[in-house]
Parts: structure tokens; sequence; C-alpha cells
């Protein structure tokens, strides 16, 4: 830990569905006198943040515009439908989007799926967020098609949820602007992509540092090339015969 960090904040943000839970646990693990900030911020909205210098890093939906932007993409989620829990999607243990023609699907503002087609009928309005489109569903005027974090996210006992294999996917990458690559930045990097404390491209907190490490002593040899008597041995002699 350098004195520098000391009363240092490291600010991270998420995007809704993102659960930065493990990482932030092995930061206090390592990085005990840094606290974490976590800001809770809209899709839509996390690059801006990042830009602004509203957060150090963030964990983001892709894709998203990359400019000034230093991006690891991290994991891809499975899509799901959402549906009442009595509609004949809940039936089957997956679907196909030929499965959902005759269905109005909802298409949320904040949408962070990708789409170059998609399923179903259009419905009669588009809501303004995620959770928004959750209540149509519940309501009977749609289903809604999104990652699976974003669904448990957003459970309810009247509804389910079925995967949809053939959809496409959202995918999840860490986040932070090229020119603020702080030690700190460089820290969290290193806890996402899995190095160990003592890893040589990750810095190693005062607390953590490597022991020197002890050589072994080698019998120390005299001149004619024997190895000397240890101190308190006797040589063996001739018995007398």
């Amino acid at each position: 830990m350098n004195d520098g960090e000391t009363g240092r904040v490291f600010r991270l943000a998420y995007v809704p569905g993102v659960t930065p839970a493990k990482w932030v646990g092995i930061w206090t693990e390592r990085m005990p006198h840094v606290p974490v900030d976590l800001v809770a911020v809209p899709a839509a909205e996390v690059v801006d943040l990042l830009r602004d210098g509203g957060a150090d890093a963030g964990f983001v939906r892709l894709p998203v515009d990359r400019a000034g932007l230093s991006v690891i993409p991290l994991y891809v989620e499975t899509t799901v439908v959402v549906v009442p829990k009595d509609h004949a999607v809940a039936a089957v243990d997956e679907v196909a989007t030929a499965d959902l023609t005759d269905d109005e699907v909802l298409h949320p503002l904040d949408d962070t799926i990708e789409w170059t087609d998609r399923p179903g009928l259009p419905a009669f309005t588009r809501p303004a967020t995620t959770a928004d489109a959750v209540e149509l569903v519940a309501a009977g005027t749609g289903l809604l098609l999104v990652p699976q974090s974003l669904a448990r996210l957003h459970h309810r006992r009247d509804l389910t949820y079925r995967p949809v294999p053939d959809a496409p996917q959202s995918q999840v990458a860490l986040a932070w602007p090229t020119d603020a690559t702080t030690d700190l930045v460089e820290d969290f990097i290193g806890i996402v992509r899995g190095r160990t404390v003592n890893s040589s491209r990750g810095r190693t907190p005062d607390s953590q540092a490597a022991k020197p490490r002890q050589q072994a002593q080698k019998p120390v040899q005299n001149g004619s090339g024997r190895r000397a008597v240890p101190a308190g041995r006797k040589r063996k002699g001739h018995r007398p015969r």
C-alpha cells in the first residue's frame, strides 16, 4: 500500500443485473485502507459517468461507445423470455425465437441486447425502463426478452422466464477511461482477471509482501575436496589390531 493511497476511495460503477460483490470482497481483503464506493447507474448512462470522472471504473453491458475507454469483456449472459406463469411458454424448458412469432414482445428504451431482427410482434408501446416492461408483462400486455440477471433482478411471483438459446446475448465488461488508468484501477483489473496477490503484474500490499527466501546451506568442503567434518563429530579411526 502506498502512502498516497491512504484516505482514497475507489469508485466502482455497475449497471443493473451485475453483482460486483465477489470482486469487492477480494478488494476489501487486499486493500483494506481503500474503501469501495459503489455507484449504481442505468446502462445507458454508465459511459458518460466514466468519461465525466464520476467513477474510476465500471461494469458495463456491451456494446458501448469505446472512444476514450479501455474495455475488458468478462462474460456473456443467457437471454431469457419473461412471461406470466400461465403462459404456454412456461410449460417448456426453453424457447426458440420462432416460437414467439405471434406474441407481442416489449422493447424497453433501456434494452441492452443488440437486435438485428426482433422476434414477435411489436408491442403497443415502448416502456422507458426494463422495470416498467416487467410490470406490463405482469399485466398480460406482452412478453419481454432480457439478460437472465435482469429477469432475476425484477423477479415476481406471478412471472417466470425461460432461456432463448438462439437470441442475441448480452456481454458484461469492465471499462475505465484510458487516460485515467491509475494504480488502483490496475489493482482492480488484477482482481477481476483472477490474479493472485503475489502476481508479477499486480502490486502487492505491504502486509502481503513476500518473505525473502532462505537459501539452503551447502556443505562446506575443505581444501582436499572432501567434506569438512562438522564440529563436535569425531573422525572414525582405524581400530588397533
